[in-house]
């Protein structure tokens, strides 16, 4: 078993509405009012390469979901009953398939539902998550097994061989994060190795705004992935003697002046070397006699 800390982010947030604050009201001994609860999101962890070379696949994260509903928020990973702060009372795995990871799928992160008490104790720490001091976490789990991306096998006890970070044949290194076994915790840090993980930012009186900026965000990447693909297509059909791989890889690293700019140019390249030919013959044009699809000609 491996014991795993790894650093993500929170999402600002406020008043919880009524069907939070009844999830929430299952952790506390008295009832809760709205007004004595500040509520926000937390991006725990995500399936991203990051700092140490290691990732947990979406797998793990599903795993480690249910294991996190209830866990506490404490800082930099000191297991003492005096910095519980926070408490985790939901959580979700939430997916962005039109952001691709450097392991090449879908992007996907744990989201993680927090409450912590509006008293004179935490007002200091809830003034810096809203002004964005107080941004990164880390989380604090177990997993059963460490495996290599590239052979499959154990990276512990010398069973692997592979250097995480490098690429063999073109393939990256990583090591993969599977079977959860346990959540212990969520943590305040100052740097996290995740470097997607951290504070996600809604306003309290600017949630729709917040919401629609989302939304129009995830649009943007949706029509760059759409952009990158349709790129690709015509660089496979303009330069085929290109692998695909190459050619997204190239896709990947740009934005859109340039995607747009490439894309016209494999348009014409494609062009040139597969012309359109049209059925019929233009005005003037001959065609031969006793052609066997003649008969076919609308």
């Amino acid at each position: 078993m491996k014991e795993v800390i790894k650093e993500a982010g929170i999402r600002a947030g406020g008043l919880p509405g009524k069907e939070e604050l009844e999830a929430i009201n299952r952790f506390a001994k008295g009832e809760l009012k709205a007004e004595e609860v500040y509520a926000f999101t937390v991006k725990l962890c995500d399936n991203e390469v990051d700092r140490d070379g290691e990732r947990f696949p979406r797998e793990t994260l599903e795993e480690l979901a249910p294991l996190f509903v209830g866990k506490s928020g404490i800082f930099d990973h000191r297991w003492s009953a005096q910095g519980q702060t926070a408490r985790i009372y939901r959580t979700e795995v939430v997916g962005e398939d039109a952001v691709r990871t450097r392991a090449g799928d879908g992007y996907c992160y744990l989201k993680g539902y927090v409450y912590m008490l509006r008293n004179e104790k935490n007002a200091a720490l809830i003034q810096e998550i809203e002004g964005g001091i107080k941004r990164e976490v880390s989380v604090g789990c177990a997993v059963s097994r460490t495996v290599c991306s590239i052979c499959g096998r154990e990276a512990k006890g010398g069973e692997c061989r592979h250097v995480p970070g490098r690429e063999y044949e073109g393939k990256l290194c990583f090591r993969e994060l599977v079977g959860a076994t346990d959540a212990y915790e969520f943590s305040f840090v100052a740097v996290p190795a995740q470097p997607k993980a951290g504070v996600m930012k809604k306003s309290a009186k600017g949630g729709e705004r917040m919401e629609r900026l989302e939304k129009e965000a995830a649009l943007g990447r949706r029509y760059l992935a759409g952009l990158r693909q349709e790129a690709v297509r015509l660089g496979a059909l303009a330069e085929p003697e290109l692998a695909v791989e190459t050619l997204k890889t190239i896709a990947e690293k740009l934005e859109e002046p340039e995607l747009l700019a490439l894309r016209e140019c494999f348009a014409k390249r494609a062009e040139e070397r597969w012309p359109v030919k049209g059925q019929l013959p233009q005005r003037g044009e001959r065609t031969e006699r006793g052609c066997g699809d003649s008969a076919f000609l609308i």
